[in-house]
């Protein structure tokens, strides 16, 4: 097909990652354009906790931690996101009578043990972050375009353009970056014959109503396994709301389901289990009183990419000469995002990147065998913390 005007970088998918991959080429004057089916945002990326915290990485995502924490905090500054905000972290052992120091926040877990557990803390909601730092993106040159990608043309090993259903010509393009979350998977393979063991983690979670005892005594909580099979993650926001994670029986989808014709081809197909919203309603209930009246005013599902080591993938696509990858963030995909952007932009723009080693999140490692780390939830350093999938 002929092909459109040549951007340098096409980025396919509009999460979290892709915006900010964009902001950082666009910052260097790099001409960019994201392709993305449905809406920016409009899959994990808009409906994440936001939740940051600097030191629990581990020996490999250590830098991706700490450096995506300190970028949060620059961009906050720099675009005025208003949900930005240090807070504390506590651990809360449901079933165990509440008793606790005056000093411990979050004091409407009041049905519950609770203690201090990470001061080093913060969030963001997500869908700010999308929206702020895509419009900035947009204001330096970076280009969207709605539409379904529907495969990639070739010559010798180089991309050399997008095929975009309904659109007549192919977009042509200088680098190729994969950036579409849980849909990578089969992308990967049925494009370009990489192997991605990958699962889309598909999970309800909720937003509460604003409550002002939530506003006044921020503090996001970690609670233990309960009676409803539920493993609350708790992120206040700035105005009260309540979101609320970790909600148990979260669906593995393989990927076959998001293939075309799948129940999950689309970030739209992606919808609530309204027993596992009753489940974490109940337990909510159990260890914070405000808990037994508050009304959730948001009940939705989204699926977070984990790769079957946990780590992400970003790297060059095997094979290829111009294709990359920047996938598999798993339940830190808030967190990484901004220095995943900056460091896969060093990639692209200087041949190799400065900020972070990727080595251990190179897209050909599936091909070795070797001991892989399992526990793939949240980990406090090596230490399991919260839901574990």
């Amino acid at each position: 097909a002929a092909a459109m005007a040549s951007p340098s970088t096409v980025i396919l998918g509009g999460g979290i990652h892709a915006i900010s991959l964009a902001y950082f080429l666009a910052r260097e004057g790099a001409p960019v354009t994201v392709v993305e089916r449905s809406a920016l945002g409009c899959a994990a990326s808009g409906k994440a906790g936001g939740f940051l915290a600097r030191n629990w990485g581990d020996r490999h995502t250590s830098g991706l931690h700490e450096q995506g924490f300190e970028l949060h905090a620059s961009l906050a500054a720099e675009l005025d996101l208003q949900s930005y905000r240090r807070i504390p972290t506590i651990s809360v052992s449901p079933g165990r009578k509440a008793k606790r120091g005056a000093k411990v926040p979050g004091q409407w877990v009041d049905t519950a043990a609770a203690s201090m557990m990470d001061s080093e803390t913060a969030q963001v909601t997500p869908r700010e972050y999308c929206d702020k730092v895509w419009a900035r993106a947009e204001e330096m040159g970076a280009q969207l375009v709605i539409g379904k990608a529907v495969g990639v043309e070739m010559e010798a090993g180089r991309v050399t353009a997008l095929r975009i259903d309904g659109h007549g010509e192919a977009l042509a393009c200088d680098t190729l970056v994969v950036a579409a979350g849980p849909w990578s998977g089969p992308i990967m393979e049925d494009w370009f014959g990489v192997r991605l063991p990958m699962v889309g983690i598909k999970s309800t979670s909720m937003v509460f109503e604003a409550l002002p005892e939530i506003r006044d005594d921020p503090a996001a909580a970690f609670c233990g396994e309960d009676q409803f099979g539920c493993h609350l993650e708790l992120y206040p926001r700035p105005d009260g709301s309540l979101y609320v994670c970790g909600c148990g029986g979260s669906d593995h989808v393989d990927n076959d389901r998001m293939r075309e014709g799948g129940d999950c081809e689309n970030p739209e197909q992606i919808t609530a289990d309204d027993a596992r919203v009753n489940a974490a309603r109940q337990s909510f209930a159990a260890m914070s009183s405000l808990g037994q009246t508050a009304e959730p005013v948001v009940q939705q599902a989204c699926m977070r990419p984990c790769p079957s080591d946990a780590y992400p993938v970003m790297g060059p696509v095997p094979g290829t000469s111009n294709a990359f990858i920047s996938a598999g963030h798993n339940c830190w995909g808030i967190l990484w995002a901004p220095i995943s952007g900056k460091v896969m932009s060093e990639l692209l723009l200087q041949g190799r990147a400065q900020s972070v080693d990727l080595s251990p999140f190179d897209p050909g490692r599936f091909g070795s065998a070797g001991k892989r780390r399992s526990g793939r939830g949240r980990h406090q350093g090596d230490v399991a913390v919260g839901e574990q999938w």
